[in-house]
């Protein structure tokens, strides 16, 4: 099989090629406008596939379709939004060759535009589909997963690069271009139009019993979703679709712009893109992991209901997400599974499995969210990973009600002065070798309140869900200071991962955050802890393990409110 790729040595035709590898029997064009560009790209590549350069003016494309009979042109240059007069050069050129065509267009208008093709195409025999990439196809999927037993009105999310991927000048180009232009999209069940990158949104990316992303502020773009998906759920109302670009100085920067040019009319700062990809190409620090958020609104046997899902990419392997639905439907083709001839957006083109297997083969992970609310503390943080835990746990956590469970433990304390009075104003247990210990959990202002007597010693703390930039965290108090915790499923053991930390509501340095491997797992047949607290500056200050098992709890237990220290 035979493919030309436009821009075939660039970011979006780059990953592809290397997503492709593996394939034997395809013969990838890598085109350009820079021969020396495109043979260095060939030079590298390392594969099955067999490749070769060729430059290439989208011009020429007509010619160039007739003379090499490629069976697939596949479009990954862009930006789709500056094709200029004549946008459609490419997808014309490929129906009177009677060549399919597939792109990775992102522009809502572009995409939306190629349908005008269909009759032509369907008579030509021949498969036009736009925007086949992360926006639409994997957002379609997910919508129609959802929708399996909903009815959805409402629909929200967004892409967060990691920082470390980089961003081709392009992509740059378009991201500038929306910058204070035109976004159409759907609110409150009637088309407006909204100006780009001047509203945003936060959101945590948090797929069930894995490390979430931090929580991000993304701002409205322009992306083919708003306008191919509300005709997919004809009950849909609203739809709004952002990015979450960091560092998020830069990403402040681009709204601050976008927001002049909205309001006094200046052109496109398409022109600036150069410098925003230098810029935004140099400034590479956090965590290396990006991830994709859609969270839906709708109607479930009569009642509201909220429901999400999260996609996390850890490294290198969140940016090759784009180029995967191109890919999938490459190998689908070699499977015998061509895309009915037409001309269309290609937000019907895979489903949810299809990207499965690609997933697989990477460090990506994703999974659904019921965000309407009830259930246990942990059941709403976990989801279904708590049901993915031993026994023992997942029982221990699923309760709503007061519980009392009983065992032992053994205690270390820190020697330090500071460590010292830390103990004895939380009132953490004294050094044991195998101490009594009980653990009541009991209802306290929509959380739960832990009240644990180890030895002679019995401290407290209030558990709840957080809220805001701590949504998907569990935050611990004790007393003014606040913890915002990670819940991770690893294997048999829920891990507890501090995340951020305050005093009297006051965000605290991170750098002085506490920290320790804290985690809950079971050790024949009874649950076990094992809980570590450390401090920067501090060390140790205690850290306890052991096990407990439910004890029979007695009407006066359920009836005595319990009360800390």
């Amino acid at each position: 099989m035979r493919v030309l790729i436009l821009g075939g040595y660039g970011v979006f035709g780059g990953r592809l090629v290397r997503l492709l590898q593996d394939v034997s029997v395809l013969d990838l064009i890598i085109c350009g406008r820079s021969l020396a560009r495109a043979q260095a790209f060939c030079a590298a590549h390392r594969g099955a596939a067999r490749v070769e350069p060729l430059v290439l003016d989208r011009a020429d494309i007509a010619e160039t379709c007739r003379t090499r009979k490629p069976d697939l042109v596949v479009d990954a240059s862009g930006p789709f939004q500056e094709y200029g007069a004549d946008p459609y050069r490419v997808i014309e050129a490929c129906i009177a060759a009677g060549v399919d065509y597939l792109d990775f267009a992102d522009g809502a208008d572009f995409v939306a535009g190629v349908s005008r093709f269909d009759e032509e195409a369907r008579a030509a025999g021949v498969a036009i589909l736009s925007g086949v990439s992360s926006f639409p196809v994997l957002t379609a999927a997910v919508l129609r997963k959802v929708a399996a037993d909903m009815e959805i009105r409402t629909v929200e999310g967004g892409v967060a690069p990691s920082p470390h991927a980089g961003i081709g000048l392009n992509v740059m180009r378009a991201v500038a271009g929306c910058a204070g232009g035109p976004v159409r999209l759907l609110r409150g069940g009637r088309p407006v139009e909204a100006r780009g990158l001047t509203e945003s949104r936060r959101f945590t990316v948090a797929v069930p019993g894995y490390l979430p992303l931090r929580n991000l502020r993304f701002s409205l773009v322009d992306v083919p979703d708003l306008q191919v998906l509300p005709p997919e759920h004809p009950a849909m109302t609203d739809i709004w679709m952002g990015a979450g670009p960091v560092p998020d100085a830069l990403h402040r920067v681009l709204n601050l712009l976008a927001r002049a040019r909205a309001r006094f009319g200046l052109p496109a700062f398409t022109p600036f893109a150069p410098l925003f990809h230098a810029v935004l190409n140099r400034l590479r620090f956090g965590e290396h992991r990006g991830g994709m958020v859609v969270s839906v609104r709708g109607r479930l046997g009569g009642r509201d209901v909220v429901r999400s899902w999260h996609l996390l990419a850890e490294g290198d392997d969140g940016p090759l997400i784009p180029s995967m639905a191109i890919e999938a439907l490459i190998r689908k083709r070699l499977r015998g599974e061509r895309p009915a001839p037409g001309a269309r957006s290609a937000v019907r083109a895979l489903e949810l499995e299809d990207y499965e297997a690609s997933f697989a083969r990477r460090a990506i992970v994703f999974g659904f969210r019921d965000d309407t609310g009830g259930g246990s503390l942990y059941r709403g943080i976990l989801g279904p990973a708590l049901d993915t835990l031993p026994t023992p746990v997942s029982a221990f956590h699923e309760g709503s009600g007061s519980r009392r469970w009983t065992g032992s433990a053994g205690v270390r304390r820190g020697t330090g002065l500071v460590a010292r009075l830390l103990c004895a104003t939380i009132g953490f247990p004294d050094t044991a070798r195998n101490a009594p210990v009980t653990v009541i959990v009991s209802p306290e202002h929509g959380g739960e309140r832990w009240t644990r007597t180890i030895g002679e010693k019995t401290f407290a703390s209030v558990q709840s869900a957080g809220t805001g930039r701590d949504r998907y965290l569990l935050v611990e108090r004790f007393g003014v200071v606040a913890v915002a915790i990670a819940l991770v499923r690893d294997g048999k053991r829920l891990v507890f991962v501090t995340r951020r930390w305050s005093i009297l509501g006051i965000p605290m340095p991170r750098s002085l955050l506490p920290t320790g491997e804290t985690f809950e797992t079971e050790i024949d047949g009874r649950f076990a802890f094992d809980v570590t607290i450390r401090a920067p500056l501090v060390g140790l200050i205690v850290a306890y393990r052991g096990t407990l098992e439910p004890a029979v709890a007695c009407p006066t237990d359920r009836a005595r409110p319990v009360h800390g220290p």
